[in-house]
């Protein structure tokens, strides 16, 4: 009984990460198959990405490197109606049926382009104590669904890139529950504004 069951649940999962893949290739207006493509060899590659060339050879990517930067270069993508796709996506919950929202900010480090726009200085901290350091950059700000047990998994539901005065809204869809908003007081988070009609418990983590 228990194989039937989990076969059932694998057939479902299948089934909506079709919808989803299917749903993501209508987001791509432009150049689809090349960016397709290459996120695939993306999260197929075993191991960080380093260069643009490496992906090429991901069995994922079956077109040369010229298609792979026409891509990126000329390839579009509707942000809007993929964050509708993501937002209809099966989130991961507590066994109680809590939806956990972890926020936290990353910067991409951008020390020698001074010719980039909207760079703001980026708190990074050092390896040794008391040696943090603030460096030119564009921070964003990640929401993520926390898998519950003891788990790395996490759900990405969205990323944007801070301004000067940037206010991050939340707004999970749910029936019920509760919601718990996990926010690294470590890092200076953008402050969160959660829009829901459910009781929220917001939790800081401390490192």
């Amino acid at each position: 009984m228990g194989s039937v069951q989990d076969e059932t649940g694998r057939v479902e999962a299948l089934g909506r990460l079709c919808r989803f893949r299917q749903e993501f290739y209508s987001c791509l207006t432009r150049r689809a198959d090349a960016l397709f493509e290459a996120v695939e060899a993306v999260l197929c590659t075993d191991g960080p990405v380093r260069t643009l060339v490496d992906l090429t050879l991901a069995p994922e990517h079956r077109r040369g490197h010229g298609a792979l930067y026409d891509g990126l270069n000329s390839g579009r993508l509707e942000i809007a109606r993929l964050r509708r796709a993501r937002a209809g996506v099966v989130l991961p919950a507590t066994a109680d049926g809590r939806l956990v929202l972890a926020v936290d900010v990353s910067p991409w480090l951008r020390s020698d382009a001074p010719t980039s726009a909207d760079r703001l200085f980026c708190h990074v901290h050092g390896r040794a104590k008391n040696q943090s350091q603030l460096i030119p950059g564009w921070p964003y700000s990640f929401v993520a669904a926390l898998e519950p047990g003891r788990t790395s998994w996490t759900a990405v539901l969205d990323a944007v890139r801070l301004g000067p005065c940037t206010c991050r809204k939340i707004r999970p869809c749910r029936s019920g529950g509760m919601f718990v908003l996990v926010q690294d007081t470590a890092e200076a988070v953008a402050s969160a504004d959660v829009e829901v009609g459910e009781p929220v418990r917001v939790g800081d983590r401390f490192r």
